[in-house]
């Protein structure tokens, strides 16, 4: 598929993969735990899988929770024992991860071509806000939009409508920026235009048989794609 670039006049952005990188939550095991990454990878895993699974059998509890219940679970797999003060210390991490470097100048650009920017994330709003503030960009985001508002995760399509809605634009007048591919194909299938943030270079991950509308490798790259 290809960007419609004249049919889009409100872009939303992903949050976690896409804003910020999540895999610097290592640093926060590295102290912690003997082999830090395995950890790391796994309690990722876990927290994307748990709330596609909550979606799934109607269980909803904030993402800070689950991200908690996943954390837990990937200690105990690699038998890891932490108290509470520092399982909660290791959480904390999600506050203050790493910025893209591209961020900043890339949203830029988008709101002096005149695109109003809005984060969409599974994030809580608590999370949100810090995310925003460490990323810098809170003099560029009109709003942060949370699953919380609905109390369903993505890839549902319920949240991109809702989103839609709080942005007042129609859905098919958006395009979603996210790194996760189930993010860009969970807002295609609810309408709007998708553009996939592919910082690694890795292949698109075909199964569901639908493409991007867009592959961009940066802000910059998406900037450019809608003429600005």
């Amino acid at each position: 598929m290809t960007l419609d670039a004249e049919r889009v006049e409100t872009v939303t952005v992903d949050s976690y993969g896409t804003l910020v990188d999540p895999s610097a939550a290592e640093r926060a095991l590295a102290d912690r735990v003997p082999e830090p990454k395995p950890v790391s990878d796994l309690w990722r895993s876990r927290s994307l899988a748990y709330t596609m699974v909550g979606n799934a059998i109607g269980f909803y509890q904030p993402f800070y929770e689950m991200n908690r219940d996943a954390l837990q679970h990937a200690l105990d797999v690699h038998g890891v024992d932490l108290d509470a003060d520092e399982r909660d210390a290791v959480l904390e991490v999600y506050h203050d991860l790493d910025v893209f470097a591209d961020v900043r100048e890339g949203i830029s650009r988008l709101r002096e071509g005149g695109y109003p920017v809005y984060v969409v994330s599974n994030g809580n709003p608590e999370m949100l806000a810090s995310m925003v503030e460490g990323a810098d960009i809170d003099d560029l985001v009109v709003d942060t939009i949370s699953a919380e508002e609905v109390e369903t995760f993505k890839p549902e399509p319920e949240i991109y409508r809702h989103a839609a809605a709080r942005t007042g634009t129609p859905i098919d007048r958006s395009v979603h920026t996210a790194g996760p591919s189930f993010d860009v194909l969970g807002a295609m299938s609810a309408g709007a235009q998708g553009a996939w943030l592919d910082r690694e270079g890795d292949p698109w991950e075909s199964f569901a048989g639908r493409d991007p509308d867009v592959t961009v490798e940066s802000f910059h790259d998406l900037a450019e794609a809608l003429g600005v």
